[in-house]
Formats: structure tokens, sequence, C-alpha cells
């Protein structure tokens, strides 16, 4: 399970401009978010990365990538027919390789010296198997994202066999599902934005192509439902934090992240204790 094929998705219509945007990293250089998921990918030992854009994308991607592009191929998605039909895309790019995933549309800030990509790979290595990062998420937040039900691994504090997988389920659903021992009341293992995944999941999404007229879209939830029902497959509570920046100050939010874990911590917190007081003051 060792993968140095990397998948990046960024060819939703509605998102595809997220990975352009300007964030400053933690080593304080202003980077577009897809470098930013580029070099989380590098650091995790991908030696080929292929981008799912939309058509005609292309370009400003492989701008925007600057001294990575060489490493990059890019591949158009011809329709928008889901997150699943996305990463089939890269099956040709795959071939019969395990294979890291990262969406475009989240920034990962790790909290110890090993990047949240390079737990998920060193996980996958060590037990031979498919591992998705997750992270404990809140009840409230259930219809952003997709979480799995499972038991935790003997003698682990981290690791999770995961027996099913639901896209976005309701609170009575995951209630009724996706209830893991050990974990806080209220709270469920959503999905981290990370995967490293057995080539089966291709083969799994071929069949969703083929049978799924072309009209419907295909989700990555079920496929990875369908993988946990074939084969072994791991969740990763990951040592770090994901941040999506598709959601309503997103952005802001994944750039105080990036600031208060990086070198310009000091700096960084320098500044908003000044705004806030700021706001305090004028409102005595």
């Amino acid at each position: 399970m060792k993968a140095t094929k990397a998948v990046i998705t960024a060819a939703s219509p509605g998102q595809r401009t997220l990975p352009l945007q300007m964030l400053v990293d933690r080593d304080g250089v202003s980077k577009p978010v897809l470098t930013i998921i580029v070099e989380e990918a590098l650091r995790a030992g991908a030696e080929q990365i292929c981008v799912v854009v939309c058509p005609g994308d292309e370009e400003a991607y492989r701008a925007a990538a600057a001294r990575h592009a060489s490493l990059l191929q890019f591949v158009p998605q011809p329709a928008p027919r889901g997150y699943g039909h996305a990463v089939f895309c890269a099956r040709e790019f795959v071939g019969d390789h395990p294979f890291l995933h990262i969406v475009g549309d989240h920034i990962f800030v790790g909290e110890g010296e090993m990047g949240c990509a390079a737990q998920l790979v060193q996980a996958a290595e060590t037990n031979k198997c498919s591992v998705s990062g997750v992270q404990p998420t809140r009840e409230n937040q259930l219809p952003y994202f997709g979480a799995v039900g499972g038991r935790r691994v003997p003698g682990t504090q981290d690791l999770y066999v995961i027996d099913q997988v639901m896209e976005k389920p309701t609170p009575t659903a995951a209630e009724q599902s996706l209830m893991v021992p050990g974990l806080r009341d209220g709270y469920y293992l959503c999905f981290f934005g990370m995967h490293v995944l057995s080539p089966a999941v291709m083969d799994l999404l071929a069949r969703q192509v083929a049978d799924l007229p072309e009209s419907r879209s295909i989700g990555f939830s079920p496929v990875l439902d369908e993988l946990a029902r074939s084969e072994r497959y791991l969740a990763l509570e990951a040592q770090g934090r994901r941040y999506p920046i598709d959601v309503r100050y997103g952005l802001l939010t994944a750039q105080l992240a990036l600031g208060l874990g990086g070198s310009d911590r000091e700096e960084v917190l320098a500044t908003l204790c000044e705004l806030l007081a700021q706001r305090q003051l004028g409102r005595s």
C-alpha cells in the first residue's frame, strides 16, 4: 500500500476557483491553495500528482502550481457528474496502484512534525489496507461531511475499522448506524478530506459509471461503503485539523489556522488581540 501517486479533485463547478485563492502558508509565504495542497502530498511521498479540473481550467491551475507544475498531470472532468466521477476520471493515471486522494477545497494543518497526509500514508503502509482520515465532528456539522461507523482497533487510540459509510447523514440516521464506542456524546467520525485507497476503488467506481445513466451524479461515499464491505478498510483520526474553504468564512478560518500554526504565530496573535481590543473599545 505504498502510495506514490496522488489525486487532487478540483472540478466542482461551484468551487473551481477555490484552489486558486491565495493564502499565507505556515512558512510565511503567500501561495495558492493548490500549491499548499500539492506540497502536503509531496511531503507524504507522492512522486506524481493528478489534478482533476473543469475543462478549460488547465492553464490557470498550471500557473497556480508554479514550480511544481512539471510534477502535475491535469485531467478534465468532461461533465459535472459528481465527486465519485471526478475521482474516476483519474483511473488511467492511477492504474493498478494505491493512491493518496486529497480534496481541493480543504486546508489541512497538522499538529506535529508529520503532515496529515503523511500520517495516512504511513498508516496505510503499516496496515496494508485503505485508510481514510477522519475527525470527530459535532452532530450539527453532519450535513457537510461523509461519516463512518465502526469500532476502535484494539490497542490503538486513533485507528478504527470502518463498517459503514454514509454521505451527509441526518442526526437520526447517524445515531442509528454510525455510533462509535469511545467518542463523546453528539460526535461522529466524519471524513477529513484525505484518503489512501487501494485500486479496487476504481473498479467499484467503474461499475457505478457503467450502471448509472449519464444524467445521474456518482457519489463517493456509497463506493467507500461498498469498499468497507469487500475488504479491510480503516479510519485514522489524524493529528491535525481540516478547514473547509467552501463554507462561509472558510478562507478566513483557514488563514487564521495557518497563521496560528506557523512561523508568524506571535505576530498573528498580537494582531488578533489588537483587533479584538479595538472592537471592545468601540463598544464602550
